[in-house]
C-alpha cells in the first residue's frame, strides 16, 4: 500500500495568526498554499469560546495594541472579511493597593490629568513623551515589523532624530523601566503605567530594555488604544481564514505535522501524523516554537552543531495562570476610573512590581501577584448578555515549576481576593469561573510548553539577531527553503503578524529571479555564524 502524497507550492505548519498571515501573503503571490493545523480549529493563541451561555472568553490573547498598529495586518484589509475593532472608553487603569488609579486614555488630556494628579508636572512630562513617540512612530513601527536588519527604517529614524538625539534614544531604549521612569517622572501614576506595560512581557522593572517595551505599549495605547475584535479573538482568526480561502489557499485542521522532510540540505515537504506526505515545491514555513521546529520536526542531525549547542541555551518566558469569569453585572470597582477601562492592572505598586519580578527570578510563586485583567464587555458589549461582563485575569509564575494538587486553585483564589478587595461584591456576581493551570492555558498546543505565551523570553539577550539563537535575526534557517514564522523569531511575541510576514517575504525572495544569489548569501552568512 503506497503512502498518499500531494504536492503544493508551500506548506505552512501551524494555523496560528502568524501562519495564517504568511499563508495569505503567499496566496496573494499566486502560490498554492496548504496550512496544516494540529488542533481541531485554527488560531492558536487567537481563539475564543463560551465559558457560560452568552459569555465569550478569549482563550489566550485578548487586547491587541500591536495588532491595531501593525502595517502587516492593516495591509491585509481584514475588515473586508468581517473584522471589526472595538475600544473601551479608557485603554487601561492601574489600580494601586491604596485604591488610587492611574488611567491611560486615547485622550491625551485625560491621561496627562491622571498622572498629574499623582505629581504636578508629570502631565507635562507625559505630553513630552507622547510628542517624542509621535515624532518617531512611523519609522519605529516600520523598523519593528521589517526583517532584520531594518536598514531603511533605521536610516529614516536616524535622519529624524539626528545623531545627538539618536544616541540618547538608544540609551533610553536599553534602560530598565524603573530607571527611565525615575529620571522622567516624579509620581507613582506614570511610573506604574509604564512599568506595568513592560510586564506584559516577562521583563522585570530592573531588566535591560524594559523601558522601550513599556513605553512602546503605553504610547500605542495613547494613540491607537488596545483594540479588541468584535465578537471575540476568534473573529480575527476567522477573518484571516476567510481571506485565505478567498485567495485560493487551503486550511486543514486536526492534521498535526510529525516531520519536516529534508533532502540535500533543503526542506522538500512534511510528513503528517496520519502518514500523509506533502511535497512543497517552494517552501516550508513553521508557525511553531523554535525548539519544536528544530528538535521535534527537523532533528539535530540536519542542523549545524554550533546551532544545536545554542538551542540548549534557549530561554522560555515566564508561565501564566489564567482565570476566566462570567459576571452577572460589571465589576463594582471602588476606583471608579477602572470601571471604564478595558485593561486593568492591580495588586502592587512600583516597588511591588520589583518584588514580583524578584520572586519570579528566584523561581518563587509571588506572594503579592501583579494581575493583568480584561473587562471584555466594557470594550465590546457583545461579549456578555445584558449588563454582564466576560472578565479574564492572568498572572505570571515561574516556568517549569512543578505544581502540587490544588495549588493552582489556591493561587487563583488569591487573585480573586484581590478583585474582591478593590471591588466589594465581585464574588456575588460570578456566574461561572474557569481556572487554567500552566499546563492547561495553552489548550493542548504541542509547541507551547507549560503556559508560555511569548515563545521565548523578551529579554534583550534573546531579541533581534539573538532570536531565537545568535544568528541572522531573520526567518531564514540553516535549511534552505525552511522558514521560522512564529513569535520565536524576530520581532517576537504579540499579535501583529510580523514573524509570519517576514517568513513569507523571505520565501518569496528565495523563489524570485535573484533567489539563487539570495540563497548563497544566506548560506554564507550561516556558515560564518555557525562555523
Amino acid at each position: 500500500m503506497t503512502t498518499p502524497t500531494e504536492t503544493v507550492d508551500a506548506v505552512v505548519v501551524g494555523g496560528g495568526h502568524n501562519g495564517l498571515v504568511a499563508a495569505n501573503l503567499l496566496a496573494d503571490a499566486g502560490w498554492h498554499v496548504l496550512v496544516l493545523e494540529a488542533a481541531a480549529e485554527p488560531g492558536g493563541a487567537v481563539r475564543s469560546d463560551e465559558i457560560s451561555p452568552g459569555y465569550v472568553a478569549d482563550l489566550c490573547s485578548a487586547f491587541y495594541p500591536l495588532g491595531g498598529a501593525s502595517p502587516v495586518l492593516a495591509g491585509l484589509d481584514l475588515e473586508q472579511h468581517g473584522l471589526r475593532w472595538r475600544h473601551a472608553p479608557h485603554v487601561l487603569a492601574h489600580v494601586l493597593p491604596d485604591d488610587r488609579a492611574a488611567v491611560l486614555s486615547r485622550d491625551l488630556d485625560e491621561t496627562a490629568a491622571s498622572v498629574d494628579a499623582f505629581a504636578p508636572g508629570d502631565g507635562d512630562a507625559w505630553r513630552r513623551e507622547a510628542e517624542r513617540f509621535r515624532g518617531v512612530a512611523d519609522q519605529l513601527i516600520n523598523a519593528l515589523f521589517q526583517p532584520f536588519p531594518p536598514v531603511r527604517a533605521a536610516t529614516g529614524l536616524l535622519r529624524t532624530l539626528g545623531v545627538a538625539e539618536a544616541l540618547r534614544f538608544a540609551r533610553f531604549a536599553v534602560q530598565p523601566v524603573k530607571q527611565y521612569t525615575a529620571e522622567t517622572f516624579s509620581g507613582e501614576g506614570a511610573k506604574v503605567l509604564l512599568a506595568g506595560n513592560a510586564l506584559h512581557t516577562d521583563l522585570q522593572p530592573e531588566s535591560a530594555a524594559s523601558s522601550v517595551f513599556g513605553w512602546l505599549l503605553a504610547m500605542l495605547g495613547q494613540f491607537q488604544g488596545f483594540p479588541v475584535p468584535e465578537g471575540g479573538a476568534s473573529a480575527l482568526t476567522g477573518a484571516l481564514v476567510s481571506r485565505l480561502t478567498a485567495a485560493g489557499g487551503q486550511l486543514r485542521c486536526s492534521e498535526p505535522v510529525e516531520k519536516v522532510l529534508v533532502a540535500r540540505g533543503q526542506a522538500v515537504g512534511v510528513r503528517t501524523a496520519s502518514g500523509a506526505l506533502i511535497q512543497a515545491r517552494k517552501a516550508v514555513l513553521a508557525d511553531t516554537a523554535a525548539l519544536h521546529l528544530y528538535r521535534q520536526l527537523v532533528g539535530d542531525r540536519h542542523l549545524p552543531p554550533r546551532m544545536v549547542d545554542d538551542l540548549n541555551r534557549f530561554a522560555w518566558d515566564n508561565a501564566i495562570i489564567k482565570i476566566d469569569w462570567a459576571l452577572s453585572d460589571r465589576i463594582p470597582w471602588t476606583a471608579e476610573a477602572a470601571r471604564r477601562a478595558g485593561t486593568v492592572h492591580l495588586g502592587v505598586d512600583l516597588d511591588g512590581l520589583t518584588q514580583y519580578g524578584a520572586d519570579l527570578a528566584r523561581r518563587r510563586i509571588p506572594e503579592h501577584p501583579f494581575v493583568l485583567a480584561g473587562q471584555m464587555a466594557v470594550a465590546d458589549p457583545s461579549r456578555a448578555p445584558g449588563n454582564g461582563d466576560s472578565v479574564w485575569a492572568y498572572t505570571h509564575v515561574p516556568h517549569g515549576r512543578e505544581w502540587k494538587p490544588g495549588e493552582t486553585e489556591r493561587h487563583a483564589d488569591k487573585v480573586q481576593a484581590l478583585f474582591e478587595k478593590h471591588a466589594p461584591g465581585f464574588a456575588d456576581r460570578i456566574v461561572a469561573r474557569r481556572v487554567l493551570s500552566t499546563a492547561e492555558v495553552t489548550h493542548g498546543n504541542p509547541s507551547l510548553p507549560e503556559g508560555v505565551a511569548n515563545l521565548g523570553t523578551a529579554a534583550i539577550h534573546q531579541q533581534l539577531f539573538f532570536r531565537p539563537v545568535p544568528g541572522l535575526g531573520r526567518a531564514d534557517t540553516p535549511i534552505d527553503r525552511l522558514y521560522l514564522a512564529s513569535a520565536s523569531a524576530h520581532p517576537g511575541g504579540g499579535v501583529h503578524g510580523g514573524p509570519g510576514s517576514n517568513a513569507a517575504r523571505a520565501a518569496l525572495k528565495r523563489d524570485s529571479l535573484g533567489g539563487p544569489a539570495y540563497a548563497s548569501l544566506i548560506r554564507a552568512a550561516n556558515r560564518a555564524v555557525y562555523r
